[in-house]
This record gives structure tokens, C-alpha cells and sequence, in this order.
């Protein structure tokens, strides 16, 4: 045997003693760790939670999941476009809460909302029959606590089954939030902010009085009125008479910056609104760019847009007795009030309001009950120019006036036929939810209104406007 062939069987021996070693503490480690191996093949993934539970302000589920996914709607159409929907594969918000909590729900956490399903019911019933008699576009009707805040019924129309296929989302809207997604002018609705600030201000009282023909040329425009009235009117008459030239004309008594600055304090300027939801974004021109037209026109709600959000937290502040709130949707949000108007003078424009109740608006009047608000028509901007056929009609109000535990804001788009102003439309509404509410928080008709409505139908004296 030479020197090379023994060095070569020598590797070979050294390199197989290497290798039985090698094995053998493998084999001696798998013997060892064998039950945690096989556990850990064994081991199945924990599956993700549950998407979380949305509930209304009583507990009832809103929005629940199974363990494999499956997304139910136990109130069924009700609130579905603010609880929006997701995707079918997963649970994904897509639209709506579903979306902006994403984040939460996917946790499995559950979220409490201010929405009360009494107060819901009755919105969606009042809006989605009204809907249908005015053949509009769509519709929604908001109801926001006074002294809190809180929304507990924000119903839009038509009716979205969330858990139906879903068409195109250009062309069916039903699916759509309009009370935070849709910016519309607020039209004639703006003449009782418009005439808290000249309260405000003490540029006017209610029986300050003013020349108001039926038109008047303003930096080469026309503004028209629409409803006949003597040619000086009070301001408590410019509410009655909803009179353009005539609110616009008093408020000639003050510089655009004061109303354009109450606007902002009443955060129609304010992209978001609302915590941790997502509201559209109001278009309000800067003050540098307002002209004689373009402030005569704010004055009656036109030249600029908010949701029907914003309305109703406006609103509220003449409630809420000069005090603004911002509006909450989730339980457990805290807001802080900021003071716009003094008492007495939110008071005395829901006094105007009240006491006029019947001949602003005869469909939102309820016998026995003293409830008040203003209502609003105002033409839709298509292609860069007001329509000629396309309008919102609106109704904002307190239920009940003298002392409001809720505001109501009401809003269609493109009403058909001939009755499409706010009064023939939104204001029943208006009616209908009042006298829900009434029922439900068990409050009878004041018998002595009931007496004085009678006394006045005898006499012929009772508004048929």
C-alpha cells in the first residue's frame, strides 16, 4: 500500500467518523425536541377576531360579524349609509364607519353610537315617505340633541339594504350619506342666522323696519322675492315673508367681514365638523373675494355650500341658547360649547320663528305644540350656472321652540313637479317627526293652543300660507 493511498483511506475513516457523529447528535437532538416539533406542526394559526360590533345608543346591534366573516345588519335598512359597507372578502370598510373605524373594528372592538333607533325609525319613516311624494333625488333628515350634541338620527333616502348586491355607485346613491357627503347651499334657511347676527350686533331689533320692493339691482345683478308682501317690512316680517331684498338690505347696516366672521364661528367653514368622521368639505369664498353680490347673496344662503351637517349644528346654536356644540356620532366623545349669541337674542329668533310657525310653513305647524323654523328653496349650480329647474328645498327648525331638546334639519334634492319648495316638502316632514318625538317622549298638546287654533279658525284669522 503506497503512502498516498493510505493518507486517502485515512481522510475517507476521519471524514465518516465526522459524519456518524454529526448524525448521531442530530438523531440524539430530534429524540430530544421531538413533542415540541410535532406540536409546533401541529400548531394552527389564531384566526383574526371577529370584526367589531357597531351598536346604537341602547346597546342594539347595528353592524355585528359571525367567526367566518359574515357581516349582519340586524335593523336592516335603518342607519345602513352611516354605517357604510365593506368588502365581501374580508370586512374592509369601504364606505360610511365601516371605513373611518377601520382601524378599531378590525381589532374586534365595538363601538356605541349617539344614534337612538326610536328617534331613527321615526326620521327614516317621515323622510322616505315624503321622498317619494316629491319624487326627489334623494333626501335626508338630521336630529341633533340640543344640549349635548349628540346626533340621534341622521336618515337618508332612498333606502340602502347593505347586504343586497350593489350597483354602480354613480348612478345608484342610495348607498351615499348625504347629511356629511353633500355639499348644497343653504338658501332662505340662512335668514335666521343672518338675523341672530344683526341681533347680535345691535344693528336691528325684530321690529326694526325696512324698504323691501320685490327686486332690487345689486353690482349689476337682480335679487327677486318670491312670496307678495307690502313693500316695508319689520325684520320679523322678512322671516315671515322669507324676503331676500329685505334681509339683504339690513344687513347692508353691517361690513361683509361681520357676517363672513359668524359664519366662521358657526364653522361653516370647518372641514371637519364631526370627530373621527369623514364630512364633506364646505366651499365658502374668502372674504377678499366678496363683492356687493357675492354678500347679499350670503345673507339668504346663497354663493356657497355646506353639508346638511353643518345646517344643523348651526342651527343648534339658536337652540342651545347662543351656544355652539359641535355635533358627536360616537358615545364617550366630550365636546366643549363655544358662546356665538347671547340668550336673549337665540331666544328672540326662535320667538320670530315660533310665532310665525303657521304662516312660514302651514305643513310644519302641529296644533297643540310650539314649534318653529325657517324654511329654504335655493337653485342648484349645474355646468357653472344656477339651473333653472334643479333645486334643494329645506326646512331647519326646534322641536319643540320655546325650549328645544332637539334640533331638525331637513333637506331634498330636485324635487319634481310643482310643489318643490321647502315648505310644501321639507317642512311636512318637519311635522311628522315632531309629532313622533312628541309621542314618544309622552308630552300631550297644550289644550290652551288647541282652544286659541280654534277660536282663531272661527274667525277666519288662521294663516293659509
Amino acid at each position: 500500500m503506497t503512502q498516498a493511498t493510505l493518507s486517502r483511506a485515512w481522510v475517507i475513516s476521519l471524514a465518516s467518523l465526522v459524519f456518524a457523529g454529526g448524525l448521531g447528535y442530530g438523531l440524539y437532538t430530534l429524540y430530544h425536541n421531538a413533542p415540541e416539533l410535532i406540536a409546533r406542526a401541529n400548531r394552527i394559526p389564531t384566526p383574526p377576531p371577529p370584526r367589531g360590533t357597531l351598536e346604537a345608543a341602547d346597546g342594539t346591534p347595528i353592524a355585528t360579524s359571525t367567526n367566518d366573516t359574515v357581516r349582519l345588519h340586524p335593523l336592516g335598512l335603518s342607519m345602513s349609509q352611516v354605517i357604510g359597507f365593506g368588502e365581501r372578502a374580508n370586512g374592509k370598510g369601504l364606505s360610511g364607519l365601516e371605513r373611518d373605524l377601520q382601524a378599531t373594528l378590525a381589532t374586534g372592538s365595538t363601538v356605541r353610537l349617539t344614534l337612538d333607533p326610536a328617534v331613527q325609525a321615526i326620521a327614516e319613516q317621515a323622510l322616505w315617505k315624503w321622498l317619494q311624494a316629491s319624487g326627489s333625488d334623494w333626501g335626508t333628515a338630521l336630529v341633533m340633541e340640543t344640549r349635548t350634541g349628540k346626533l340621534l338620527a341622521v336618515a337618508n333616502g332612498p333606502a340602502f339594504d347593505p347586504s343586497a348586491p350593489r350597483g354602480n355607485p354613480q348612478t345608484n346613491i342610495s348607498w351615499r350619506n348625504h347629511a356629511f357627503s353633500v355639499p348644497i347651499e343653504p338658501g332662505s334657511t340662512m335668514k335666521a342666522l343672518t338675523a341672530a347676527v344683526l341681533l347680535q350686533e345691535g344693528a336691528a331689533t325684530l321690529d326694526s323696519r325696512v324698504d323691501a320692493p320685490m327686486w332690487r339691482k345689486v353690482g349689476g345683478w337682480t335679487i327677486n322675492d318670491v312670496i307678495q308682501h307690502p313693500s316695508v317690512l319689520t325684520l320679523r316680517e322678512v322671516l315671515e315673508y322669507s324676503s331676500n331684498v329685505g334681509i339683504s338690505r339690513l344687513a347692508e347696516r353691517l361690513p361683509p367681514d361681520f357676517l363672513y366672521n359668524y359664519m366662521k364661528k358657526l364653522h361653516l367653514a370647518d372641514g371637519k365638523p364631526l370627530p373621527a368622521v369623514t364630512v364633506a368639505e364646505p366651499k365658502l369664498r374668502p372674504l377678499a373675494k366678496w363683492g356687493a353680490i357675492e354678500y347679499a347673496n350670503a345673507t339668504f344662503g346663497q354663493g356657497f355650500l355646506i353639508t346638511p351637517l353643518h345646517l344643523t349644528a348651526a342651527y343648534n346654536a339658536l337652540a342651545n341658547n347662543g351656544v355652539y356644540l359641535p355635533p358627536t356620532l360616537l358615545e364617550g366623545q366630550s365636546v366643549k360649547g363655544e358662546p356665538i349669541f347671547r340668550p336673549e337674542v337665540a331666544q328672540a329668533i326662535r320667538t320670530a320663528l315660533g310665532d310665525n310657525a303657521e304662516k312660514i310653513a302651514r305643513s310644519a305647524f302641529l296644533p297643540g305644540y310650539y314649534v318653529g323654523g325657517k324654511t329654504g328653496t335655493a337653485q342648484v349650480v349645474i355646468n357653472g350656472r344656477y339651473s333653472p329647474s334643479v333645486f334643494s328645498a329645506l326646512y331647519a327648525g326646534f322641536i319643540p321652540a320655546d325650549n328645544p331638546k332637539v334640533t331638525v334639519v331637513v333637506v331634498f334634492y330636485h324635487p319634481k313637479g310643482e310643489r318643490i319648495h321647502g315648505a310644501y316638502i321639507a317642512a311636512p316632514v318637519f311635522h311628522d317627526i315632531a309629532a313622533g318625538l312628541f309621542a314618544l317622549w309622552g308630552i300631550p298638546p297644550d289644550f290652551h293652543r288647541l282652544d286659541q287654533l280654534e277660536s282663531r279658525n272661527k274667525t277666519g284669522k288662521l294663516a293659509n300660507r
